[in-house]
């Protein structure tokens, strides 16, 4: 994975959208619809194939799990995906979610970390 300059916590809120009610910018690019965490150089994670994943709405867990738990680890993700798209330098890639996909509205706090290397906290915004 020489290829690998690090790792963002990152999450896609477009999901929680219906896809008929808005165009599809609007439901990738609102505010808050992609929130990343600060940069987490590789060096800094012995192991992207263990790293625990929590994240909490007001206060409330809803997600808890790790990447272990992924159905394809990501370097065999990295390496699906090279076949199908060119990856540049700066790039990122977003592996997916833990089961337990939940609805959030307008006002909720969310919050998300990665280990002790990442933590995002921030209000969904709804489309104006």
């Amino acid at each position: 994975m020489d290829h690998v300059l690090g790792y963002v916590l990152a999450l896609d809120m477009g999901k929680s959208l219906e896809f008929d009610k808005y165009p599809i910018l609007l439901i990738k690019g609102f505010d808050t619809s992609c929130p990343i965490s600060d940069f987490i150089p590789k060096s800094k994670i012995n192991n992207v194939n263990n790293l625990n994943l929590k994240l909490s709405v007001n206060g409330n867990t809803r997600h808890d799990g790790n990447t272990q738990d992924l159905i394809h680890k990501i370097p065999k993700l990295i390496s699906y995906l090279s076949n199908y798209f060119t990856l540049d330098y700066g790039d990122l890639i977003l592996t997916g979610t833990p089961a337990g996909i939940s609805t959030v509205k307008h006002g909720d706090v969310i919050e998300a970390s990665l280990e002790n290397l990442a933590n995002i906290k921030f209000p969904v915004v709804e489309i104006q």
